[in-house]
């Protein structure tokens, strides 16, 4: 006779499902990462909104004198990036036992903030001021983002930094001594980036910012709806 299965029992399969349905959807931010930094750099004038190590260096550059560099423009990424975060990580301490609802609450949070991007870009056009709040707007949701993913910690999951991961690859390998750990999922997670930016540098050359925030519109809203899907799975 087959003991019943125990409410402990079906809580931990619940949330071993939940856990295994968080990398696709981070991996679909890590793509949109790209995305918006293709924007940032190659429209907005050489700043980074979710590469914060870049902005740094890029800071110093500005503040050296090198051409193209902009010292406003990397301190507002800098600085919405750091309320995003704050946001991000306000909403993770309350939410952090419940990862799956927490990941949707902040993805429908970063939606909003890239559809006013969206619709800044299309009703109000080029301009300085158009510029500085696109770079804070969708720098505040990379802070979201970014907060997000270091609560979830899904380990080489960061969604927007690749270093740890690259030196993962290379110090975990077999030549290195080591096994080789998540050596698929870390190689998916810099093919995303990879394709990300690269779709967004074509779009941005060759149809403009607009096309790059409505397909990251897009992917966000796919995203919020698979998010939602898995945190309401158990009521189903």
């Amino acid at each position: 006779m087959v003991a019943p299965t125990s409410p402990a029992d079906v809580g931990a399969t619940l949330k071993d499902n939940r856990e295994e349905s968080l990398p696709p959807l981070l991996f679909v931010l890590t793509i949109v990462t790209g995305l918006v930094d293709a924007v940032s750099y190659l429209s907005l004038g050489h700043v980074f909104v979710a590469n914060m190590t870049g902005n740094v260096v890029f800071l110093g550059f500005a503040i050296a004198g090198a051409p193209e560099f902009s010292i406003a423009a990397s301190l507002v990424a800098i600085a919405a990036f750091l309320l995003g975060a704050l946001a991000g990580g306000r909403l993770g301490s309350r939410m952090a036992q419940q990862r799956s609802r927490f990941l949707t609450f902040a993805v429908v949070a970063k939606l909003g903030l890239v559809g006013v991007a969206l619709l800044v870009s299309i009703a109000l056009g080029d301009g300085e001021l158009v510029r500085y709040g696109l770079i804070a707007l969708l720098a505040l949701a990379m802070g979201l983002q970014n907060a997000t993913a270091r609560v979830l910690a899904v380990p080489d999951l960061t969604t927007t930094v690749l270093t740890l991961t690259l030196t993962g690859l290379a110090a975990d390998s077999t030549l290195a001594g080591g096994t080789n750990p998540r050596v698929g999922r870390r190689l998916l997670a810099t093919g995303a980036m990879l394709s990300g930016a690269a779709v967004g540098a074509f779009l941005v050359l060759h149809m403009g910012i607009g096309a790059v925030l409505a397909l990251t519109f897009t992917l966000l809203g796919f995203n919020a709806i698979a998010a939602y899907r898995v945190h309401s799975h158990p009521a189903a």
